[in-house]
């Protein structure tokens, strides 16, 4: 592993990364040797394989965060700029600090954890946990959490510390959890305080806003909420639930499903799962298994009789299982929509006939005209079937109404881009918003990295200029999709590219903010390789 010097420098890394891809691409063997022992991509395959990648500027980055021992470009970046505190206040590194061992949600702004960067930086600042208790309780430092109870017993139960927090819910919702050489000592603090008396159902507030632009949203943070819903730790959630703590806190239930490892532990403590979202927000993910244990517990009750979960697992393009599994539990397969459309029909709006059909045999009113069909053929991607419903009514998709017209939108959203690319083709309206943030079908391309897709709606007459429910338009979306990347194999430079193709601006460095870039006099922040190729289009000659 490649050493960093005492003061790394950011803007010196990205010139070795900018340097290694040149190399790459002039084919040259220690690039082509550097690629094939650092990135996951190029592992296993031999030179001339490697030569025939794609690589850009991101997968430079990685190989050189790789070199250095950190797992991204990400971690590197933000091991930097937390370093920058060094030479500054104590405060200040403690901050920084904070910034990589807790998330965004809870150290205030939209990154995710950062806990190898931040043991990186505990490395070159062993002393710093030693300044402040709640640091300690953060890193798992046992004799410092130990002699802070032995001159203030009531200190187990205060709030304090750079986050404003609780001893306990400073260790509960420290990323170092999932790192193995602290997971023990973090335990063992977590034990500590509980004998002291901690209350495990202590809560403090916080506002976070998940995306640039979006409303803030207050929330409690609990202890069990940061080993249930953040670091995913069984044995911990143990022992807060046998300690007391409540699993029915409002948001561990609901946060465990991201990793439902402590979802069943909470449902065997007493969570209750009517009256919360956690259903709904269960069929944000395929796993069926998991909503099985949710609907035990909620069979039969109000909240299934209503038939909105049927309707929302449509909507979330869910498997004729769940579907089946709802049904049991007391669904009403002939649930309408607020504006009257049988869950039968909402089915086949969404393309997915095979929940039609269980819903049908359920009871479910089957009730298709022409433009239902039409929708139902576009949205299975069955193009003979709709122009041959087109044929025979040619003012379609014209004379839709405006919810079905907004199936185009939210069709993008689910990721059908077949599906998306027929009903432009046969002429639906491109601009109309939809899905969870009313946004255009651009504007849900371009967040999930469909560089295809973005390329097709561009041709269609789409235009980086459409806005979306936060108020921002496209290149709002590419700038927050690059950084925060939702989709795992996501191509948003491909889509930088296609959007200056078809009319946005690039990019201009911004004077007062290195990290930023203007993009039509407007302060953006994007991903390095999407930055670079915005700044590479600005500076190209006109005409």
């Amino acid at each position: 592993m490649k050493s960093l010097p005492r003061r790394p420098d950011i803007d010196h890394l990205k010139r070795q990364a900018k340097d290694l891809l040149a190399d790459f691409r002039c084919a040259t063997p220690e690039a082509i040797a550097r690629f094939h022992n650092a990135l996951p991509i190029a592992a296993g395959r031999d030179s001339a394989a490697i030569s025939g990648l794609k690589l850009r500027l991101h997968d430079a980055q990685s190989c050189i965060a790789r070199e250095y021992g950190f797992d991204s470009w990400a971690d590197l970046k933000a091991y930097v700029d937390a370093s920058r505190a060094r030479d500054t206040d104590s405060g200040t590194l403690a901050e920084a600090f904070c910034g990589l061992v807790y998330a965004g949600d809870l150290a205030g702004g939209t990154n995710s954890a950062r806990p190898k960067a931040a043991t990186r930086l505990l490395a070159d600042h062993p002393d710093l946990p030693k300044q402040d208790a709640w640091l300690a309780c953060a890193v798992g430092d046992i004799e410092m959490v130990r002699r802070r109870i032995e001159e203030d017993p009531s200190w187990v139960n205060r709030t304090g510390g750079p986050l404003d927090l609780t001893p306990l819910i400073a260790v509960t919702h420290s990323s170092l959890l999932r790192i193995a050489d602290y997971t023990g000592r973090l335990h063992e603090v977590v034990d500590l305080l509980l004998e002291a008396g901690a209350d495990p159902n202590l809560t403090v507030g916080k506002r976070w806003a998940a995306l640039a632009g979006a409303p803030g949203q207050e929330w409690q943070v609990s202890a069990l909420h940061g080993a249930a819903g953040v670091n995913y730790d069984p044995d911990l959630t143990r022992r807060l639930l046998a300690a007391g703590a409540d699993p029915n806190d409002g948001e561990s239930l609901y946060h465990s499903l991201d990793k439902p490892i402590c979802t069943p532990i909470l449902l065997e403590a007493g969570a209750i799962v009517t009256g919360t979202n956690a259903l709904y927000r269960c069929l944000d993910f395929d796993d069926l298994d998991t909503f099985g244990l949710l609907l035990s517990d909620a069979a039969g009750t109000d909240e299934l009789k209503d038939g909105k979960l049927v309707l929302w697992a449509i909507r979330r393009r869910r498997s004729p299982a769940h579907i089946e599994a709802l049904l049991e539990a007391g669904a009403d397969p002939t649930a309408r929509t607020p504006d009257g459309v049988s869950a039968y029909t909402h089915a086949l709006r969404y393309g997915v006939p095979e929940v039609a059909a269980v819903l049908k045999k359920a009871g479910a009113t089957a009730d298709l005209d022409d433009a239902d069909l039409f929708l139902a053929a576009c949205a299975s991607n069955d193009a003979e079937a709709a122009r041959r419903i087109k044929a025979r009514q040619p003012d379609l998709p014209a004379t839709l109404d405006e919810a079905r017209l907004r199936m185009l939108p939210e069709l993008a959203a689910a990721g059908c881009s077949g599906s998306v690319r027929l009903m432009t083709d046969l002429g639906w309206p491109i601009s109309v918003r939809g899905g969870d943030w009313s946004a255009s079908a651009l504007n849900h391309a371009v967040f999930r990295g469909d560089a295809e897709l973005v390329r097709h709606l561009l041709g269609c007459g789409a235009s980086w200029t459409e806005e979306h429910g936060y108020g921002d338009n496209v290149c709002g979306t590419l700038s927050w999709a690059s950084w925060n990347r939702p989709v795992e194999d996501g191509d948003w430079v491909a889509c930088a590219e296609a959007l200056v193709e078809h009319g946005m601006p690039g990019a201009q460095r911004d004077p007062e903010y290195p990290e930023c870039v203007l993009v039509g006099g407007k302060r953006r922040r994007f991903s390095e390789d999407v930055a670079a190729h915005l700044l590479e289009s600005g500076s190209a000659p006109s005409g």
